[in-house]
């Protein structure tokens, strides 16, 4: 039986990377933590907010690597002779990823009441009309 991909379409030509975005979306964590927003903060503005209560600056790294945006978190365990009687905190090392599209860029990130922002924005494309001269065999 044939698999059926996108650019097995006739007038889908040339978007084989979309078909691999589309997969490399698929295989990221979707375990919920932690949790996070993505709101449209402007025409061409965008802001991803991520709850990491208990995390510092020096626990998380942002990288973009091959168009996908990734934050890592890994808090250092703490010593001492603390006994809970109910951890509902998470304390836990976490890895999110969100593929951006061709021209997203991450202008900045601050950290705010345990809460990080990560800022995008989009650049205009710009309009090109191309005229194709047809020449005689």
């Amino acid at each position: 039986m044939t698999k059926l991909t996108f650019t097995a379409h006739p007038f889908l030509l040339g978007f084989d990377q979309l078909e691999r975005l589309v997969e490399r979306t698929a295989k990221t964590g979707n375990d919920g933590y932690p949790p996070f927003n993505i709101e449209q903060s402007g025409a061409n503005a965008y802001r991803i907010t991520l709850a990491l209560a208990g995390f510092r600056q020096e626990d998380l790294s942002i990288t973009v690597e091959d168009r996908q945006l990734v934050i890592r978190g890994r808090q250092a365990e703490e010593e001492g002779d603390r006994v809970f009687l109910h951890r509902g905190i998470a304390a836990r090392q976490f890895q999110r990823a969100f593929v951006l599209a061709d021209g997203v860029e991450v202008s900045g990130a601050t950290m705010e009441n345990g809460l990080l922002h990560i800022d995008l924005t989009r650049a205009a494309p710009e309009s090109i009309v191309q005229t194709i001269r047809i020449t005689s065999a």
